[in-house]
């Protein structure tokens, strides 16, 4: 038998192996650590993305706006920063479509805040006034693409995102109109936006309130935006279990809400209480009067319209319908006044230009002011400015109208003083470039500055 004092050596040597060896702790989860990592990991995340990637998104959007430096359809001046001007200067040119009451001041309104903050700041100068809204569309749809990078991450993987994410990036016509005050833009961005809350199978951003809002504010600046949404709200309604709660605690309130804000809004600018939506509706549905300015077939869309947008992106467009999984085989298609303006002037000069609204007198063979000009412009002026006390300053007028203008021109004393580019590819009666020319008058005469 082992004596008692070997025991306690043999004991006392197994503890000091023992503490030779590494000891193995088990590892706990705790929820404080956890949390705090989470919390740590968070704070280089920027709407809810990598901050590196939001900054760059907004860094490429805002050299988008400065490079962006042409005019692409009137309404981009007519229905937005031209109103605002008018909201917060009390002067500007206010279109037909304003005094029928067809537009809302809901849009405009966001240009007129910017305009205002400027003016009390003593800051409103021109290139302010060009530069501040189109730098605010730009970081709005900057904002459109990160949740758009956002849902297909969620939908996909991260891969299938940064593809998405730099076709959005690469698309020239996204590119050409993004930065732009266009309702055709901001209807775009709040429905990319409103896609990012919308219920789709694998996304993890749902919520009811927030899509159907941005549906209705879409809705109150362009009321067309109403078309691609249509089978995205029956859709969630048909898979909705509660329906009767869809309906009385998400659509009915936001409707209501939204639809109030707009009417209060119009009949403080109005001065009278204005639905412009059922306006809208009834010009151009009831009474079909919006193809005065034309209309495509019904296959325009997808024969010019659509392969145009997408550009280089149309074979792999086609490619990916072919592949993509059921789910996503929902196709959605969301698919000269601009010479000088008081909201890019900045000062209360006496303009005129050629106006073309349509016939809203019902006159058979109507011919709008525009069209009665280029019938013939050399009678058109004589008619117009018969004397020297109806010449104005300066005429601003398109290159390919020079020639047929010059005996005016010169009878008039009138000078080309500057020349503008405008577009590499004219058409109809528009031209390459832009022509300003001076009145010189002789010495001692003296007259007011009209456009």
């Amino acid at each position: 038998m082992e004596p008692e004092g070997g025991g306690r050596s043999l004991a006392f040597r197994a503890l000091q192996n023992r503490s030779h060896e590494k000891t193995k702790l088990r590892k706990r989860k705790s929820t404080l650590y956890v949390s705090a990592q989470d919390q740590s990991r968070r704070r280089g995340d920027l709407l809810g993305e990598n901050i590196y990637l939001v900054l760059f998104t907004i860094a490429l959007r805002i050299f988008n706006c400065f490079l962006v430096q042409t005019s692409f359809v009137p309404d981009e001046y007519w229905q937005s920063l031209e109103v605002a001007h008018h909201m917060v200067f009390n002067y500007g040119y206010m279109t037909w479509e304003w005094t029928e009451r067809l537009r809302g001041y809901t849009y405009p309104l966001i240009f007129a805040s910017i305009y205002k903050i400027l003016h009390l700041l003593g800051k409103d100068s021109v290139q302010l006034l060009i530069w501040t809204p189109r730098l605010a569309q730009a970081l709005l749809s900057a904002l459109a693409d990160v949740r758009l990078y956002s849902l297909m991450k969620q939908l996909e993987n991260q891969e299938m995102a940064r593809w998405v994410f730099f076709c959005q990036l690469c698309s020239w016509f996204t590119w050409y109109c993004c930065t732009r005050t266009l309702t055709n833009t901001m209807e775009t961005d709040l429905t990319v936006i409103a896609l990012f809350y919308y219920p789709l199978e694998g996304s993890k951003s749902k919520n009811s309130v927030k899509y159907s809002s941005l549906v209705a504010l879409a809705f109150i600046i362009r009321p067309t935006a109403i078309i691609p949404w249509m089978p995205l709200l029956f859709k969630h309604f048909w898979q909705e279990q509660r329906k009767t709660d869809l309906i009385l605690h998400y659509f009915l309130p936001v409707g209501f809400v939204t639809l109030s804000l707009s009417l209060i809004i119009d009949r403080v600018f109005f001065g009278q209480w204005t639905l412009v939506q059922f306006n809208f509706l009834k010009f151009n549905v009831l009474q079909n009067l919006g193809t005065f300015y034309g209309s495509h077939p019904w296959h325009w869309y997808f024969s010019q319209g659509f392969p145009v947008v997408l550009g280089t992106h149309l074979p792999f467009f086609i490619h990916g319908c072919f592949l993509a999984p059921k789910k996503y085989q929902i196709l959605l298609v969301t698919v000269v006044w601009t010479l000088i303006i008081y909201s890019h002037v900045h000062c209360p000069l006496p303009m005129r230009f050629l106006q073309c609204p349509p016939d809203l007198t019902g006159k058979s063979q109507y011919l709008d002011e525009a069209d009665t000009f280029y019938l013939n412009p050399l009678i058109w002026l004589h008619k117009e400015l018969p004397d020297d006390a109806s010449l104005p300053t300066y005429l601003i007028i398109f290159n390919v109208l020079e020639e047929e203008i010059s005996t005016f021109l010169i009878s008039r004393n009138y000078e080309r003083t500057a020349v503008f580019f405008h577009t590499h590819l004219p058409e109809g009666r528009t031209g390459s470039h832009i022509y300003v020319y001076e009145r010189k008058l002789k010495w001692g005469n003296q007259q007011k500055m009209k456009f």
